[in-house]
């Protein structure tokens, strides 16, 4: 029982530092706050892109005073920031403040991924 107790936490541990890539997808993170006016400003670019890309890339938004240990876990020291990951869990890039659709695309892009669109 107590082998079992330490792989549980040991299996929770693993989880918290890879941020839960459960569907082995590149993945865009944006830490924010829904009253942050550049946050505001991304938060349709996100929706968008959200469904957009849906089977192929993963978009997440965590909001920093309603999901503060989760927002914690990104060491961000100012929102909004998005932070890109490969579809291992390993972190590609991270920009702070205000970053445009095509500056989102650009990156991944340059990053060696690109994204087929069902819509312009």
């Amino acid at each position: 029982m107590k082998l079992l107790s330490i792989n549980a936490i040991a299996l929770l541990l693993l989880l918290s530092t890879t941020h839960a890539f459960a569907g082995n997808l590149p993945k865009l993170v944006d830490v924010g706050a829904d009253k942050c006016i550049p946050c505001i400003k991304m938060a349709p670019i996100l929706d968008q892109l959200r469904e957009d890309f849906r089977g192929q890339m993963d978009v997440v938004f965590v909001d920093v005073w309603k999901q503060r240990e989760d927002a914690a876990s990104y060491g961000v020291r100012m929102i909004p920031t998005q932070i890109f990951y490969a579809a291992d869990g390993s972190e590609l890039f991270r920009h702070t403040g205000f970053f445009s659709r095509a500056e989102i695309l650009a990156k991944w892009q340059e990053l060696g991924f690109k994204f087929g669109t069902r819509k312009p």
